[in-house]
């Protein structure tokens, strides 16, 4: 493998759009599918939290737990329900986790630029420890009124899905 690891695309230390589009896809992807796998147990948790606080639900109401949360919810508002606020999850962590894995290597590229791995030890560690932190950083920019969409979606207890 060459220096960059940039070579095989034909861009010696250039930017490989067409890396970048993989990646942007398969970070997506992978984020979309792990988001409505646990999207029943998110929702559990968000019911449970938040149940005190809706002052609609009168005591007896109250969900008692796990397995409860997991019975009645179906039964009362559909078996889907447990999914509810799941696409707007997955409209808000797709692009975050698409573009933090896309921008990871671009990132480290940039702030490890002209360093040397073994030279340079603890200065290589410590950028490409904040290019993490930006890549990370970087889509919340954008994602962050999703985030709350989707809390406040999952989080409600109404009887339509």
């Amino acid at each position: 493998m060459s220096e960059g690891g940039a070579e095989k695309s034909g861009s010696k230390g250039g930017f490989n759009t067409k890396k970048f589009a993989l990646d942007l896809v398969s970070g997506g992807t992978a984020a979309a599918v792990s988001k409505t796998v646990v999207a029943p147990i998110e929702r559990v948790k968000l019911l449970l939290q938040v149940q005190d606080a809706s002052a609609h639900i009168t005591a007896d109401q109250r969900y008692k737990g796990i397995i409860d949360v997991l019975v009645r919810v179906p039964k009362e508002q559909g078996f889907l329900s447990l999914w509810r606020g799941n696409l707007a999850n997955v409209i808000r962590y797709f692009p975050t986790q698409a573009l933090n894995f896309a921008f990871n290597d671009t990132y480290k590229r940039i702030f490890t630029e002209g360093l040397d791995k073994k030279k340079q030890f603890w200065s290589f560690f410590v950028m490409n420890l904040a290019s993490g932190g930006a890549a990370g950083a970087t889509p919340l920019i954008f994602v962050y009124p999703l985030d709350f969409a989707r809390t406040r979606l999952a989080a409600d207890v109404g009887k339509c899905v």
